[in-house]
Order: C-alpha cells, then sequence, then structure tokens
C-alpha cells in the first residue's frame, strides 16, 4: 500500500519541518487481546457544504464516525468485516493487529463503536507478525469460521480460525498463484473476498492487486480454490488504484484511491458483475460513487457489505490514518440504491 498523505503536508514540511509529518508504525503491540476505549464522534454530513443532500452517486449517506483512541496500536486500518447483522466488526491494520467491536446505531445512525479489542496478529508458530516481517495486512476476507489476511511485500495469504475471536488463532501459509509471489513488493494484494456459496466462484477467494506489475498496467486478480488458481485483470483508469472489494448479492464492489499532491485524497467506488469474473476476463464496471477532499473522506482503504433489517444493502468503509496527526479514522455508512 503506497502511504498516502494529505496536501496539507505541503504546508506543514514547510513551517515545522519534514520530521513532525513523517508517519510511525506502533514499535509495540498488544500481544493478549487489550479492551480499549474508542471515542467516536458523529460526521453528521458527508458534504459539509451541502447538508441537506444525503444522495451521492448512486449511494446515499448514512452516517459515519471519527474514530480515535489513545492506545498507540490503534490506526492504519486496512480491511474490515461486519457480520450479517451489521453490528459485530472485525478490522485488521498495516501494523498487524486485529481489532473486534460492536458497532452501535441510534435512529438506523451509526452512533459508536463499543466493546473494542485489539491484539497483534500472529504466524503459524504463535509469533506476532510484526517479529516475523509480515506486518503488512492489507486484506481480510471471512468465509464461516475462517478467515483470511492478504500479507502485502511478501505477498501471503494465512487462514485464521475464526469460530471465536481471532486474537489467539495462528496464521496458516495458504498457497498462492506464481504471479502474485512475482509483484513489486508494494503493489500486492489489497483485496481479498470470500464468495458465499451458490454465487458464481462460490467457495473460492477472489484477490485483488493494488495495481498492476507496472506502472499503467491493469490490476491483476486471481480466483483462488485451494491450491487451483485463475487469473484475470480489473482494469484501472484516472490514476486509481484498489484498496479493498466486498461482494453485494451478484456483484463485486471494489474500492478505489487517488492521490495527487494537487487534488488530493479521491475515493471512488465500482460495481463489476461477479458472472464476468473469469479467468483470462478484462473486468471492468460502473462508477457508483467518487468523493473528494470536499466530501469527509480520508484514506479509504477497508469495505463491507451487510443487508439491514430493511432489506437495503448497507456499505461500511474505514479509513487508514497511516499512524500521522494530519490524517483520520473515518467510519461512513451508505446504503446502495440504484
Amino acid at each position: 500500500m503506497r502511504k498516502v498523505v494529505l496536501a496539507v503536508v505541503v504546508a506543514a514540511v514547510a513551517s515545522v519541518g519534514a520530521a513532525a509529518v513523517a508517519t510511525a508504525k506502533p514499535k509495540v503491540l498488544p500481544v493478549q487481546p487489550e479492551a480499549i476505549a474508542v471515542k467516536a464522534v458523529p460526521i453528521a454530513h458527508f458534504d459539509p457544504r451541502e447538508p441537506e443532500r444525503r444522495r451521492f452517486g448512486k449511494l446515499e449517506y448514512r452516517g459515519g464516525l471519527e474514530l480515535t483512541a489513545g492506545n498507540a496500536a490503534f490506526g492504519g486500518w486496512s480491511s474490515l468485516r461486519l457480520d450479517p447483522t451489521g453490528t459485530r466488526m472485525v478490522a485488521v491494520s498495516d501494523a498487524g493487529v486485529w481489532l473486534t467491536g460492536r458497532l452501535e446505531y441510534t435512529d438506523g445512525r451509526l452512533s459508536g463503536l463499543a466493546d473494542v479489542e485489539i491484539a497483534a496478529i500472529r504466524g503459524s508458530a504463535g509469533e506476532t507478525l510484526s517479529r516475523i516481517g509480515r506486518a503488512d495486512v492489507e486484506a481480510l476476507a471471512v468465509d464461516g469460521t475462517a478467515c483470511y489476511v492478504g500479507i502485502e511485500r511478501v505477498h501471503e495469504i494465512r487462514r485464521y480460525d475464526c469460530s471465536g475471536a481471532p486474537f489467539a488463532a495462528r496464521g496458516i501459509p495458504q498457497p498462492v498463484p506464481s504471479a502474485l509471489k512475482k509483484m513489486p513488493r508494494n503493489k500486492g494484494l489489497e483485496a481479498l473476498v470470500a464468495v458465499p456459496r451458490g454465487s458464481p466462484l462460490g467457495g473460492s477467494l477472489i484477490g485483488i492487486t493494488e495495481a498492476g506489475p507496472t506502472d499503467g498496467e491493469d490490476a491483476l486478480g486471481f480466483i483462488i480454490d485451494g491450491s487451483r488458481f485463475g487469473q484475470f485483470r480489473v482494469k484501472l483508469s484516472n490514476d486509481f488504484s484498489v484498496t479493498d472489494a466486498a461482494i453485494a448479492g451478484q456483484d463485486l464492489l471494489v474500492l478505489e484511491r487517488h492521490y495527487s499532491l494537487w487534488r488530493g485524497v479521491l475515493m471512488r467506488l465500482r460495481r463489476m458483475a461477479l458472472a464476468a469474473i473469469v479467468p483470462g476476463a478484462d473486468v471492468d464496471g460502473e462508477v457508483l460513487i467518487e468523493a473528494g477532499r470536499s466530501q469527509q473522506i480520508d484514506n479509504m482503504e477497508g469495505l463491507a457489505v451487510h443487508t439491514n433489517a430493511a432489506g437495503e444493502t448497507i456499505l461500511t468503509m474505514i479509513s487508514d490514518d497511516n499512524f500521522s496527526f494530519l490524517q483520520r479514522t473515518l467510519l461512513l455508512q451508505f446504503a446502495l440504491v440504484e
């Protein structure tokens, strides 16, 4: 994951020096589960310039939170998944940390994050991933009682028993395609999705890299079914790169990010038909939303989907603050209305 620091860095560097804005991952991680208090400040309006506006592209804003905590290991969240009720959350960070918690709602809108616990993600021998150079966890998939995490730089997928809390589970390396192993260190898996049984490709994993092997190439996608692999491509455009993906019905939703000095951070979400994902395919999709610095976004890295009691498809997104005081951890929710 190429680090994103907001455009305000330019002014900050000029005034206080580069050292003051450098990002730093935590050096000490909780080995045992640690309960932490998370402060959640509601984000009433997605676009403060238009406080009455709720519709953005094909999504409807359903509320959000700015999250802070006093624990140094809180931050860098790169992927998340919710249970079918949309209340229990599990997330992973690029410092190699698990987070579990309970989403709270008031009148159908996000209002808090409670019962939060964090702990270092473990390797196959019980050691922390950070100790063995595998802390850069960028992707998370949940398939029943199994959790799969994608680790960038070393291009690994590990399987965890998530029948209970994942904290004590040990990560067992899984077979990965040779083309993934050949990717540049910083262009590995950003998205990992478990396809529900009964859907096209049901029972397999879909993995997508951040970008292509070289600049300007499309992202690589992989169909992973045990030790059998298929490969496809995800079309990229306008300098966006992949940050996560999730399944909504018979579609794959792909979250993307763009960063440039002049435009700042942008977020984009696209919808692609699952049926179009076959070996050798070049997959593209319609844009559901594109948002920029005028809206309440940051470095949006994680995407989860659930269906609420009213039958609506709800999308939950989380941002990676890069452990920088210039950035924020945001948790946003939208309804897919079209």
